[in-house]
This record gives C-alpha cells, structure tokens and sequence, in this order.
C-alpha cells in the first residue's frame, strides 16, 4: 500500500541541518509511506514509545544522544531514521518531545486515530481488550466478537462480547480500520475472510499460520512462539560469544533467587 501522509507543522531543522530556528521553520516536503524503509518504522515505533514516556516525565527537550541510548541504537542511526521525516530538533539543543512525538505519529498513520476489533476473547483476547495502552497510542478498541455462548453478552475492558455473526455489520457500524484475531488457529483464516469482507485492510493475526489476504490488505502476524524461537538461539549465541559475561550473571542470578530479590528505592 503506498498512501501519502503530510508532515505536521513547522518544525526546526535537524541537529544535522544548517538551521537553527524554531518559529519561521520551513514545513517539510510531503512523504510517501513506501520512502521509509520497514526497519526505520519499525524503529520509529520505539522512539514514540520513549518519547511518550519522556513526555509523561515532563521532559521537555531530549538531546538525539539520550533518545538513542533509551531507545536501544545509536545516535547517527536514530539521527537517520528521523531525516526520513523531515527537519527536526535544533542544534546544540535537541528534539522538542512534544513536536517530535507529533511528527513520528503524523508518519505512523496514528494523527488520524484507528479504532480497533478483536475477534477471540479468550486468556489472550481478554489481556489485549484490557490492556490501557492502546488509548494512548491512537488505538481505540472499539468492538470484541466471539462464538462462544458463555462469553457472548459478558463485559470485557468495558466493552461488551457480541456474537461473532454480527461482525460484518458491526466493523462498517463502528467505522473500525484494523481488525485483530486472537482465535484457536482452525478459525483463523474464516475470521479473516469475514473482517476483509467488511471492508478492513489492516489486520493483525495472533495465529502462526500464513491466512489468504487480497493484495489491497496489510496482515502483521505476532508468532510467540517463533519470537521464543528466536530468543532461544540468540541466548545460545551469547553463550558462545560472551562466556564469561554469560556465567558471570548466572551466578548473580542464582545470588538473587537464593536471597530474594534486590529492591533499591
């Protein structure tokens, strides 16, 4: 999918800039989606999340130093991944939180808000519907759905569980744009076809298996186990890697477990 978003605002130009002003800076050219490269999204999203808890803080300047260090990569990578946004930040200075935040969500899509479905509520359908987060990061849940007779009617994170059957109606009623499947796998790809059928073109899919989705709809799949998978050969690199690193917090591991944890104020 290739939609075009506008930056938002004025903004001061990147510590990498020759500008330094904040007030008369120039509003940054129109972006393409596709001109950000997945792994910078997906940085993006970090850097939003930080920037989000920066705010909550009451900071009100981040320097790209302090950005990068939190966020996990190094300042010249997170400089570039901002650069795909326009000018930011002011020399010397920093990033205003606030404006940047706005910025990464203007690119993200989250400006113009999602309002969510989930199909499944089950252990892990309700933990999703009960999560608080969503609210703050332009996600709103706006309808749960399932099969089960015992579930349908009851009250989840203050919405109510309708049956399943009413999905299609409900997704164009609650004018939803991303539809989340957290069922037992066998369901899965039948969800789908419904929540496409309904008009939604982002879907993301809590089951490992590969669904059927037309070209125009964007599918992200969350495959715990495979992300386990993954830990499990990266823990056993490090091993390799880091022996004496490795053995070294083992031991203070096993320090702690025998005393109990350390709780420092």
């Amino acid at each position: 999918m290739t939609e075009q978003h506008q930056a938002q605002g004025p903004v001061a130009h990147d510590v990498t800039g020759a500008d330094s002003t904040t007030a008369a800076a120039p509003t940054a050219p129109a972006l393409q989606h596709r001109d950000i490269p997945q792994a910078t999204v997906t940085r993006l999203a970090t850097y939003l999340r930080v920037l989000g808890l920066l705010a909550d803080e009451g900071t009100i300047i981040v320097s790209s130093e302090e950005l990068a260090t939190a966020s996990g990569v190094g300042s010249a990578k997170l400089r570039k991944d901002l650069s795909f946004l326009g000018p930011n930040g002011v020399r010397g200075v920093g990033y205003d939180v606030t404006r940047l935040r706005a910025r990464i969500e203007s690119a993200l899509g989250l400006d113009r808000g999602h309002r969510v479905v989930l199909v499944g509520v089950g252990n892990l359908g309700r933990a999703l519907a009960g999560y608080g987060g969503f609210d703050r990061r332009g996600f709103s849940m706006v309808g749960l759905f399932d099969n089960d007779a015992a579930l349908v009617g009851s009250r989840v994170g203050g919405l109510d569980v309708r049956n399943v059957t009413e999905l299609e109606d409900a997704c164009r009623e609650l004018e939803a744009t991303i539809g989340v499947i957290s069922t037992p796998d066998d369901a899965a790809q039948a969800v789908c076809d419904l929540l496409v059928r309904a008009g939604l073109r982002c879907i993301l899919s809590f089951s490992p298996l590969a669904l059927e989705i037309p070209d125009h709809v964007e599918m992200r799949r969350v495959d715990l186990a495979m992300e386990m998978q993954v830990l499990s050969f990266n823990m056993a690199r490090n091993e390799e890697q880091f022996p004496q690193q490795v053995a070294a917090a083992s031991a203070a591991a096993g320090a702690t477990t025998r005393n109990g944890p350390v709780i420092r104020p």
